[in-house]
């Protein structure tokens, strides 16, 4: 049984999903017993076959409907009033009832005799409904009275039937609910090995004492990356991890069959007996010998056409082996596994792809005079998407330095690529003018429109003028962009928030123009121009990460130029999700 909203907005539990048609049918399809699952409300959340013929509706019909005023009647045919209907009355009491003299209203219209017994649906003792047996009787009393002599034996087996049907549904329910929780799970990271082992902590030991997971590594190669047991049993795990021998196409062992693109394989100990036919197989074997296997399946990680791998679960009790429907849950757990390592794994070559164009965009820095350059790019941390920032440095026809940093809106290789466009129309655009930076800026954005399919960016361009023993002025102007730090020798931290206009694509008003700005900065003082990584953690306000790196870099503030950029970006950087650049200018001493 699962969770779910109905229309109205209240809660509703439902008995099955629409993956799990197998087990609805083992369980209850096949009764031919009518059988109804209502909700601690008394409305009607699920129905077999059976109550469909018993009842004269569709399942469709009574779904939402409340059981007692669709068609609950007194022998009379009169509908019951709520206050003294035992079935109502054992809902509310959370205890099982039964009735042997009540009428049936149908869908046609005609009245039916009917006996029923209820038995409460309890989770971790809160009460999620009942289940309600209807069985049509006698239409007279004389046949009742005929079977009085078995009345006896029939209640027992009918609380014997109650009992198995309510345990089937609590294994049910149990199964879908771990089904529940592992795809939450698995959708909460795209890491293979971080997948493996929430993975691993779901199954073990709810659903299997022992849970193995084989990957494949091209094409003839196989991998046991998770091998996971009960608690005390970890000393040997990592003995079986590694790369697997070779399977050899002919071999018809089940792991063999499973990662060559068969079904799912359900082994008891008889099977486990048969001699392997190769040395993966022999591998498997003494492995499942070393846990003492009773009962294993084996499913497939992915579809038959794109098997990425195998799942295997062990049972040691030989009293409590896996059956047919363990054998449906763990195939579809096996189809989402699967899912998820084909997702990380082409995330992550596109996320290399996205970080070497970085790596290999971002320019080496030039070498003006007696002026120190510094520059560090991290990528964001792995598992986060790939970002577009970069930095940019280097001399303009007229001998002037020129700084830049930037961030490209996006987290993906089109952000990256972006970035490279972005990176060359700056620099053609500002090498040989002389115009103030805020109509280089404004002349990028117009461009950015016309040649790059690039959304939305932030970015400051600077220049640093004066000759090489100064003294120096910064002009620049900011894009949305978060300010540049100032470190003056005196102990001074300054953001420079002047030269603040908005960011690259945004629409400027008729005429509008972005600022440009100028500042002196005093012989030995450094300059920092970074991005949002570097102030931006989830859960602290970019206020917070503001003064957080203006104290930091106070500190650094005397260490030299490639140490602070270092420690900066360690101390400033625990729990950030994006990626960082940050470059850095140090002015020389007279």
């Amino acid at each position: 049984m699962v969770d779910g909203v109905r229309p109205d907005g209240e809660r509703e539990w439902r008995l099955l999903s629409a993956a799990e048609p197998v087990l609805w049918q083992h369980v209850v399809d096949q009764l031919g017993t009518a059988v109804v699952v209502l909700d601690p409300a008394g409305l009607i959340v699920a129905v077999n076959p059976a109550a469909e013929r018993l009842l004269g509706r569709a399942a469709a019909v009574m779904y939402g409907q409340d059981l007692h005023d669709l068609c609950h009647r007194d022998p009379g045919g009169t509908r019951i009033p709520r206050e003294r209907c035992p079935l109502l009355k054992a809902l509310a009491e959370e205890r099982s009832a039964r009735g042997d003299d009540d009428r049936c209203l149908r869908g046609d219209g005609r009245l039916i005799p009917i006996s029923w017994s209820a038995t409460p649906l309890t989770d971790d003792g809160v009460s999620q409904g009942m289940v309600v047996l209807v069985v049509e009787t006698a239409a007279d009393r004389r046949a009742r009275r005929e079977r009085a002599e078995r009345a006896e034996r029939a209640e027992q087996a009918r609380r014997v039937e109650r009992a198995a049907h309510t345990s089937a549904l609590e294994s049910l329910t149990e199964r879908l609910t771990l089904l529940a929780e592992i795809t939450d799970v698995l959708g909460e990271t795209l890491e293979v090995d971080e997948a493996l082992a929430r993975l691993s902590r779901l199954l073990v030991p709810r659903l299997a004492d022992w849970a193995v997971v084989d990957l494949r590594v091209g094409s003839h190669q196989v991998h046991r990356v998770a091998v996971t047991g009960p608690e005390g049993r970890d000393a040997g795990q990592e003995d079986w991890r590694g790369p697997l021998p070779s399977a050899g196409d002919a071999a018809h062992s089940p792991l063999v069959q499973v990662l060559n693109g068969g079904g799912p394989v359900l082994q008891d100990r008889a099977d486990m007996d048969a001699p392997p036919d190769s040395p993966l197989a022999a591998v498997h074997s003494a492995f499942l010998g070393a846990t003492g296997a009773a009962s294993v399946i084996t499913v497939p990680l992915g579809s038959r056409r794109q098997v990425t791998g195998a799942l295997t679960l062990v049972r040691t009790d030989p009293a409590r082996p896996f059956g047919t429907g363990d054998v449906d849950v763990v195939s579809d757990i096996g189809r989402r596994v699967g899912l998820v390592i084909d997702n990380a794994r082409r995330f992550g070559r596109q996320r290399a792809v996205a970080e070497a164009m970085q790596r290999n965009l971002l320019p080496p820095l030039p070498q003006p005079g007696r002026i120190q350059l510094a520059a560090r790019y991290q990528p964001a941390p792995a598992g986060s998407q790939v970002g577009g920032d970069w930095y940019d440095a280097f001399t303009l026809r007229d001998g002037t330095l020129a700084l830049v940093i930037g961030d490209v809106e996006g987290h993906d290789l089109t952000a990256a690529a972006g970035m490279a466009q972005l990176h060359g129309i700056l620099r053609s655009l500002v090498w040989d003018h002389t115009e103030p930076t805020g109509a280089v800026v404004d002349r990028l954005d117009n461009a950015m429109h016309a040649i790059t399919t690039v959304p939305t960016a932030t970015l400051v361009l600077a220049r640093v003028e004066g000759p090489d023993t100064g003294p120096w002025t910064l002009r620049w102007t900011s894009a949305g962009h978060p300010p540049p730090l100032l470190l003056t020798p005196d102990g001074n931290a300054q953001y420079l928030e002047a030269g603040q206009g908005l960011l690259l694509g945004a629409d400027l008003s008729a005429g509008g123009h972005r600022p440009s700005a100028a500042h002196a900065l005093p012989p030995g003082s450094t300059l920092l121009l970074y991005t949002d990584g570097l102030i931006e953690v989830p859960g602290s306000d970019l206020d917070t990460g503001l003064g957080r790196l203006r104290r930091h870099a106070l500190a650094l503030a005397h260490e030299p130029l490639d140490t602070l950029c270092d420690r900066l970006s360690s101390r400033m950087t625990p729990g950030s999700t994006d990626d960082i650049a940050l470059l850095a200018l140090r002015l020389p001493m007279p």
